[in-house]
């Protein structure tokens, strides 16, 4: 690893004493620490070593206050807020973290806090003088009298701060701003201010105010490449550090380098996809060709995608990370989420469970083998059932014997819950945990005695809902940090922990726009204008900040590869850093562009062909016995499937509809009618009969439910509420479709129902030796003025009900049916050829017909022979068995391509 820059602070240091224990070197963070004390080392020192300090704890010192942060100051800010307006604390978490930010903003760099938050104020006012003038009254009262509260609480906030010895980031620095004159003339510290780039005003007034009592050194790290040209971002604030006063012939400006221009090695890597970024590290590292990898940075500027870079690193040796793993991204951290959630619900009485918020719980925990034993049985009656909201007694019937169901039971305060998760996480640790699920399970065990023991010096209630927002922050900000080796092996770092640090070799990943820089994404409640009036940071200088942390990391460098998403996805726009094309349009050097594709798309996309064996021979000889349409529609439609669902046997796995589905629609549908009208089987039917059946439609649904094993529930709320009411409508227009026959005086009878049939043989030879037999349900069989109709109910529409046979030698044997688009025809022949083979059913006229849920007013839409006859169709499905049982025809899988759509 190159540490020039760090090397010549050191160099000059000691080239000033040699008692280096006199100095107190201030860094903008901790981690050039360890490197300072390498050079020490290598530089034979032994003498005491310096103080270290970041800029944060120095300002801090200077200020003597004690610092408050994160969920203790939201607890406090909320307590003094509620004695002056009043509010739910879940609401006020809503706005206090942005508005905290802003405040802190404003402290530390206006000159006068009032004023900016006077100014909001007044200009609330002004735009709502013009109310009456605009559509948005509504939102403009409610800015206006969010800043007229602003005005009283944050003083008041600040007051009651000061009282206990408190001060947040912007107080501070604004107390730091009145001890400053104090501190610089008193202090015996000689200060060393090492690689910094923007300061706050205070930061900035103490480092001069030292630098003219000559008790500070500073040392930056610059470039002429971005320091001369005024364009150039990058250089903004060090151009205007060089125009100091302090900085004049007696003292330098330290230092100013040209090493950008000199030649680099610059790849840019345009991917498609934000995980395949970290496929293509091995090939830069086959690239880079260096055995020592501690000269080379892995710079993740996407923190999500630290787990997929240690998956394509991992035959590198030695790893240092230093950036830490995302509690969020982990198992436990899932879990947790969804219990509070559920908690959430349960405060609110929705009175039921979702099920993929207890299966979240159950899935991201680690359980024993009896705990595993229960989940497997919920998963499978709930699968079963298609159960997607459980009652607070069902779940107790079905996870009452969990060891740790009490989570799920709604809780009697935040407190005791609290209590509950510490103990559940203790219990938990001495399970056979990895060191991750350890470490995670930690973080939230301290976690919760933290928020517990804050919360309980608090006098206001605590909703789970607000319990949750607290919990969610701490994953969203917590992480596990690694321990490595930081001076040796490949590093894996992000873009802040680069600060004063040089590598030969520097790998970024994700140099998108809106990554680097963040560009105008702020959240703040202080508009631009405002912020740039009263000197405030605003998205162009945090750009300018982003900027120097880019040009200073690759300045030293030797090898450049740069790597960013090019797929729109969401919040990724697919567009490269300006940063890229400012290096490509304005550097002296030359960028190497390589674009990388993502395909999904199968290299060969050959069919998959199952030959016929003996071994599948055999199976087709025990698939003859039991043989329906559609298993013959299925091997219509892909032959492969057949094979694998009819002739192997196997099935998907059930899942668990949220939405009903085409079949279950179907089948609601199919029930409801057969419990209707199966009272009135076996009688012609009368106008009273059918009204009777119109007021029962109700009770006939939810029967069907239960015969579906759904839960009523299931029906009460969205798309399936709507599905229950076309349901309804569909089995009332077919009763009155009906009715509507007998009031113009046909004569209607029900024969049967559902009526399944089986071993109805089908020969496949002259000589009657080889046979299937046929199986199927009927939906409906009645007579209609003499004609027996067989009915089969349909969710789409009827389609290709007229058939045309073609001659072919001496038979009407054309291959009609075997086309996957005559699959309705197909099924209700063989309805036909059950019926022809019934003594039950002798009569002379016989027609079978589709009656579409779809378009249930046209009736039933019966099949027609145009140029042939029921014969002649069973000899195409003839045909097309035997094209099954062939043995020199394999299954073949059929493509995309060979569907007709």
């Amino acid at each position: 690893m190159q540490n020039s820059f760090l090397n010549r602070i050191i160099t000059e240091l000691l080239s000033q004493t040699r008692d280096l224990s006199q100095f107190t070197i201030v860094l903008p963070g901790k981690r050039p620490v360890v490197f300072i004390k390498r050079i020490l080392a290598e530089q034979k020192y032994s003498g005491l070593l310096p103080d270290f300090l970041t800029i944060e704890e120095l300002i801090q010192k200077i200020a003597g206050q004690q610092q408050i942060q994160g969920i203790a100051l939201w607890l406090f800010a909320f307590d003094v807020y509620r004695n002056i307006y009043k509010e739910d604390f879940s609401n006020f978490l809503k706005w206090f973290p942005t508005l905290l930010k802003d405040w802190d903003d404003i402290l530390k760099f206006a000159d006068d806090e009032r004023e900016v938050l006077d100014y909001m104020f007044a200009e609330e006012r002004i735009k709502n003088w013009g109310e009456n003038l605009g559509e948005h009254t509504e939102t403009r009262k409610r800015n206006l009298d969010f800043w007229r509260k602003m005005n009283v609480f944050l003083p008041e906030l600040k007051k009651k701060l000061h009282e206990k010895g408190w001060a947040t980031s912007g107080m501070i620095h604004k107390i730091a701003r009145e001890n400053l004159e104090n501190f610089t003339q008193n202090t015996q510290d000689k200060l060393v201010f090492c690689g910094f780039n923007a300061f706050t005003p205070v930061e900035e007034s103490l480092v001069r105010n030292l630098l003219q009592w000559d008790k500070a050194q500073c040392f930056f790290q610059a470039d002429q490449y971005y320091i001369q040209d005024e364009r150039q971002e990058a250089g903004k604030f060090l151009r205007k550090h060089l125009n100091w006063k302090e900085f004049n012939e007696n003292r330098n400006f330290k230092w100013i380098d040209a090493e950008f221009s000199k030649p680099k090695n610059i790849k840019v890597f345009e991917v498609s996809g934000n995980i395949t970024q970290t496929k293509v590290l091995p090939e830069i590292f086959k690239d880079i060709q260096s055995e020592n990898l501690s000269d080379t940075a892995v710079v993740l500027l996407d923190e999500n995608l630290l787990p997929a870079s240690l998956d394509a690193l991992n035959s590198v040796e030695n790893l240092n990370i230093t950036m830490g793993f995302p509690l969020k991204n982990l198992a436990f951290s899932n879990a947790v989420k969804h219990i509070f959630y559920i908690q959430k619900q349960l405060e609110k009485n929705t009175g039921s469970y979702y099920y993929n918020d207890i299966l979240a719980v159950l899935e991201a925990l680690p359980n024993e083998e009896e705990d595993a034993e229960i989940i497997s049985k919920f998963n499978a009656e709930i699968t079963e059932r298609n159960m997607v909201y459980l009652s607070a007694s069902r779940l107790q019937e079905m996870l009452g014997n969990l060891s740790y169901f009490e989570l799920f039971q709604k809780a009697e305060n935040a407190l005791q819950y609290l209590d509950l998760l510490v103990k559940f996480c203790l219990e938990l640790k001495f399970k056979n945990l990895d060191d991750i699920q350890f470490e995670n399970i930690s973080h939230f065990e301290k976690s919760f005695r933290i928020i517990k023991n804050q919360i309980s010096t608090y006098t206001f209630p605590i909703k789970m809902e607000t319990l949750e927002v607290l919990i969610n922050n701490l994953a969203n900000t917590e992480t596990i940090d690694f321990k490595g080796e930081p001076l040796q092996g490949l590093q894996i770092m992000g873009l802040l922990e680069t600060r004063l640090l040089n590598f030969k070799n520097v790998i970024m990943l994700s140099v998108n726009e809106g990554k680097l820089p963040l560009g105008n994404s702020q959240n703040t409640y202080l508009p631009f204008d405002v912020r740039e009036k009263h000197n405030l940071h605003t998205f162009l200088e945090n750009d300018s900040i982003y900027a120097y942390h880019f040009y200073r990391l690759i300045q030293e460098s030797e090898n450049v590869y740069l790597m960013y998403n090019a797929l729109t996805s969401g919040v990724n726009t697919g567009e490269k850093s300006r940063f890229i094309t400012q290096l490509e349009m304005e550097s002296p050097h030359r960028i190497e562009e390589i674009i990388i594709e993502n395909t999904s798309e199968p290299v060969d996309a050959q069919p998959i062909k199952i030959e016929k064996t003996s071994a599948v021979l055999e199976r087709l000889e025990e698939w003859k016995k039991s043989v329906s349409a559609s298993h013959l529609t299925g091997y219509l439609y892909d032959p492969v499937q057949f094979y694998l669902n009819y002739v192997l046997k196997t099935r998907e796995s059930d899942e668990i509809e949220e939405e009903l589905s085409q079949r279950n629609y179907g089948n609601l549908v199919h029930f409801s009618l057969q419990v209707l009208y199966e009272s009135i089987k076996g009688k012609v039917l009368t106008e009273k009969d059918l009204h009777g059946l119109i007021n029962l439609i109700d009770e006939a649904l939810n029967i069907s439910i239960e015969k579906l094993k759904h839960q009523p529930e299931f029906y009460q709320r969205g798309m399936n509420f709507v599905h229950k009411s076309i349901a309804k409508r569909v089995v009332e227009n077919i009763i009155q479709q009906d009715l509507k026959l007998v009031k113009e005086g046909n004569n209607l009878e029900i024969i049967e129902l559902e009526k399944e049939f089986e071993n109805l043989e089908f020969f496949l030879d002259d000589d009657k030796t080889d046979s299937v037999k046929f199986r199927g349900f009927i939906d409906r069989i009645d007579r209609l003025n003499g004609t027996l109709r067989v009915i089969d109910y349909k969710t789409g529409k009827a389609k290709n009900l007229n058939l045309t046979f073609v001659a072919r030698g001496n038979n009407k044997t054309e291959t009609l049916l075997m086309d996957d688009k005559f699959k309705q025809a197909l099924q209700l022949c063989i309805y036909l050829y059950y019926i022809q083979n019934q003594t039950d059913f002798l009569v002379s006229q016989v027609e079978a017909g589709i009656w579409s849920f779809a378009e249930v007013n046209s009736g039933v839409q019966v099949l027609n022979f145009n140029d042939g006859d029921l014969h002649s169709a069973m000899i195409s499905i003839k045909n097309l068995i035997l094209d099954i049982l062939s043995p020199e025809k394999a299954f073949e899988e059929k493509l995309k391509a060979d569907f007709e759509f």
